[in-house]
């Protein structure tokens, strides 16, 4: 009964939008538009274009899995487009519909759709975790780092290769650890387990913890606070959430991207890496005491030797290194 009367909000919240006329939207997944992390960076980026055009949007949040596909449909049925589907979870769903309605445009964002009405825009996220891992063992005290994962996905065990290559190649003596959250989306929005699972780590010696993991995020933060270690944030510039214990961030522009579809669809492969300004690191008011000149002279070489090809970084699904 629950699942019948989530459907029918939904069907009612989509009829009772305004026509589209051809204006985007932007399907927001699981976790939320305001999870201060992925949906919230699209959300920014859908914002922008809006108050540089005064056009308005359609948007939806997904709840839960089922709803992906209905959400999508009605964006169509009502004429939007570019119809944009935040996270690798909506791919299928956008490839289905896509179909469906060939006229229409329609984006995927952390995915590869193959249509010629869809533009897919990725990310090189093992460039902005190398960063970060060589700030993390930079930062270390206890030659001992860790990484939190959200749902253990290749694209989150890619986060992670990244960010043992990076600190491995700042301290090559550095112990990493790594933990994933779960199996389901539940995985990317449980701050408890996220807390757990970054106090085992601190147990064992890390004193600098990564987490790529959504909403739960937020529990690595508050742990990393309580227990006076450091921690990084990921996706959006999350420095401020508990600043003074906040490394860092890997940033993963998805503000841009979105922004960049809603302002001109493309289709065919966007894959954004240090070069195109995809990823990057933060270091801002809030972090900027833990990040000493000599930590950052160094990581902004090792950008620059990333940029230029000097330097390569392995990506976890497109080779066997970390696996």
């Amino acid at each position: 009964m629950k699942h019948l009367l989530r459907l029918t909000a939904l069907s009612v919240t989509l009829a009772a939008a305004l026509p589209a006329l051809a204006d985007p939207a932007v399907i927001f997944d699981m976790g939320g538009k305001f999870d201060k992390s992925f949906n919230e960076a699209a959300y920014r980026g859908m914002e922008r274009w809006k108050k540089e055009t005064g056009k308005p949007y359609l948007e939806f949040e997904i709840a839960n899995e089922t709803q992906r596909e209905q959400a999508i449909r009605r964006m169509a049925e009502r004429g939007a487009s570019p119809i944009i589907g935040i996270g690798f979870g909506q791919a299928s769903s956008i490839e289905k519909v896509a179909k469906e309605f060939p006229k229409l445009k329609f984006a995927i964002i952390d995915m590869v759709v193959d249509a010629p009405n869809v533009q897919s825009v990725v990310f090189k996220e093992h460039e902005g975790s190398f960063l970060v891992g060589m700030m993390a063992a930079q930062a270390s005290k206890t030659g001992k780092v860790g990484f939190v994962g959200g749902m253990d996905i290749p694209l989150i065990r890619k986060f992670q290769c990244g960010y043992e290559q990076g600190a491995k190649f700042a301290n090559p003596k550095v112990e990493t650890f790594a933990n994933m959250t779960g199996t389901t989306g539940a995985a990317w929005n449980d701050p408890a387990r996220g807390g757990e699972l970054t106090k085992a780590q601190f147990a064992k010696g890390a004193d600098v913890v990564f987490a790529a993991a959504g909403g739960t995020g937020i529990g690595v933060y508050q742990a990393a606070k309580d227990a006076g270690k450091l921690a990084i944030g990921v996706d959006s510039n999350q420095n401020h959430l508990q600043p003074g214990t906040m490394l860092t961030s890997m940033l993963k522009r998805v503000d841009v991207a979105v922004y960049n579809v809603a302002k001109n669809h493309t289709p065919g492969i966007a894959s954004l890496g240090l070069a195109e300004g995809g990823v990057d690191y933060a270091v801002d008011e809030h972090n900027a005491k833990l990040v000493s000149a000599d930590m950052k002279a160094k990581v902004d070489a090792a950008k620059a030797d990333i940029v230029s090809g000097k330097l390569k970084v392995v990506d976890y699904m497109a080779a066997n290194a970390c696996k």
